[in-house]
């Protein structure tokens, strides 16, 4: 393998490390591995702290490839709890509303989640990395300052129901959609439709593209496996 020209590695991203704690984990093992200072290093798409899940890194001159990888289709398992809700629409924040939930069933379920296949308009979190006026929305968010965030034109290509557990209220589902879908915000709009609330209780991202959960290694695998490769040395510059 020549890290320096270019890989795409397959990683399970932790609980509770972001996408970029992993690159700067890879870059690490990878400069600590070939004896040198820096290597350029990148995903192809932001993993939050509380999700799991496939995350590509691109290594070398293979960060040229980013942009086309991120619009690959996206596959998620998502477990919502109903009948709450939290600011960050996920476990991040504590609940801050709750929500009557005693006309919720199946057949609810099951009629309401055909609203959102195909293509959907969905508002971004204010937790999140979409940018205004040049910051972060969750800057703003971290500050109690109110911000308007603009609705975005999404696909989502497959969602199904797993499983309904009625006495809890927890919602297990499979989302295949398009690059740029927010989980938590559909957490928050199927909450919403269902006359009630939702939020994420756990997160995980099975498929990028054609690169399966299965495929991955965790950071640990990773590590334990550098000294067994065949990496090929090479001049330094060549990931200038």
């Amino acid at each position: 393998m020549n890290f320096l020209e270019g890989e795409i590695i397959y990683i399970n991203k932790p609980l509770k490390k972001t996408s970029f704690d992993v690159c700067g984990k890879v870059r690490w093992l990878l400069c600590h591995q070939l004896g040198i200072k820096k290597l350029k290093v990148g995903h192809t798409g932001t993993l939050d702290p509380l999700a799991t899940g496939v995350v590509v890194v691109c290594t070398g001159k293979k960060t040229k490839l980013i942009d086309e990888l991120q619009q690959h289709t996206k596959e998620y398992i998502a477990m919502l709890q109903l009948g709450a809700t939290t600011p960050s629409f996920d476990l991040e924040k504590p609940i801050d509303q709750t929500f009557p939930t005693e006309h919720i069933t199946r057949s609810l379920v099951n009629e309401v989640l055909t609203r959102f296949r195909g293509e959907i308009w969905q508002v971004p979190p204010v937790f999140s990395a979409v940018k205004i006026d040049g910051k972060r929305a969750y800057e703003y968010a971290r500050k109690g300052e109110e911000v308007e965030i603009k609705p975005k034109l999404l696909v989502i290509d497959e969602l199904e129901v797993l499983h309904f557990d009625e006495s809890a209220m927890q919602l297990e589902i499979r989302v295949v959609c398009s690059k740029g879908t927010y989980i938590r915000a559909l957490a928050r709009d199927i909450g919403e439709a269902l006359g009630s609330g939702a939020h994420l209780i756990a997160l995980c991202r099975t498929r990028v593209g054609n690169v399966r959960l299965e495929d991955c290694m965790t950071l640990e695998q990773f590590e334990a496996a550098l000294p067994l490769m065949h990496i090929s040395m090479n001049d330094a510059n060549n990931n200038e």
